[in-house]
């Protein structure tokens, strides 16, 4: 009866506008959260700045402050003269393509593991989740060893294989959280309807899965768009290397020019912001689905 009673007056003074009191607690609570806010927008806002600034700004003359002179130009060299136009290309490709390998794969093995019926399925979920524990830096020699007999080095595929391969258990796990929560009704009533496996794939489960395709295509852009290392050992060529590669390629022997740099920083980071500033719930809400049921 009292907590009835609590419930009603506070629905009461919810409908009539009433102001809940400030408390100490909360205003700690506010304090925390612009600290945490300032502590995570402070590097953007540096790298920012940082990329329209010269050397001297850089080194100690205004480190924290807006830049005394604007230097747009160092885009522009970062673009004519540092070739991250080509690099950004390059990266596009690379990660466009990976996540086209890693959607079709995950949907098909999930769709295989969870909808149909066959000995050993089980067994190869679990063999799938075991690339969840392999770090993938780990595997660079063997890897090595295998493009250099395949003579795929110095090539995309050198670079979109490996990365396809180690996003492949993660857009698996992602992929069946979504698809456990698709009743099976509704493959027995195309199968019915005169629907085979093919059939329903694409004409039921593909469909109902394109929140799917959004979380498993974010996680494998911010897998393979900063990933410098198979890049870095696998890539030779100037002409196919990726973005972290050739801002790598920018720091000078003697001498560096930071504020180009800072420009192509700005540039590699910018579609990852993005990315994450609007989609980031899908990442989010991939890692609860199908963990409560109804």
């Amino acid at each position: 009866m009292t907590t009835l009673l609590m419930n009603r007056n506070a629905k009461i003074k919810a409908s009539t506008g009433e102001k809940r009191p400030v408390t100490v607690g909360s205003v700690l609570t506010y304090i925390g959260l612009l600290f945490w806010a300032f502590v995570s927008i402070f590097p953007v806002y540096w790298m920012l700045t940082f990329s329209l600034k010269n050397n001297a700004e850089i080194y100690g003359e205004n480190v924290i402050g807006l830049p005394r002179y604007w230097l747009f130009s160092n885009y522009e060299n970062a673009m004519r003269v540092g070739n991250i136009s080509r690099y950004f290309v390059n990266s596009t490709l690379v990660a466009g393509s990976t996540i086209i390998i890693v959607l079709i794969a995950a949907f098909m093995a999930t769709y295989a593991m969870t909808r149909l019926v066959w000995k050993g399925r089980k067994m190869m979920n679990k063999f799938f989740m075991l690339g969840l524990t392999i770090p993938i830096h780990a595997s660079v020699v063997p890897i090595y060893i295998i493009l250099a007999r395949l003579q795929w080095l110095d090539t995309y595929g050198a670079i979109i294989i490996p990365y396809s391969a180690f996003s492949l258990s993660m857009g698996i796990l992602i992929c069946n959280g979504f698809m456990s929560d698709i009743p099976y009704d509704l493959d027995e009533a195309a199968f019915l309807d005169g629907c085979g496996v093919w059939g329903i794939f694409f004409r039921v489960i593909t469909p109902l899965m394109m929140p799917a395709v959004a979380t498993v295509g974010i996680y494998t852009f911010l897998q393979c768009w900063n990933e410098l290392m198979f890049a870095n050992v696998f890539i030779k060529s100037p002409e196919i290397r990726t973005l972290p590669v050739g801002i790598q390629a920018l720091c000078g022997q003697y001498t560096t020019e930071w504020g180009p740099i800072g420009a192509a920083l700005s540039i590699a980071t910018i579609p990852t912001l993005l990315v994450y500033v609007f989609l980031s719930k899908r990442i989010q809400d991939s890692f609860i689905a199908g963990a409560v049921k109804g």
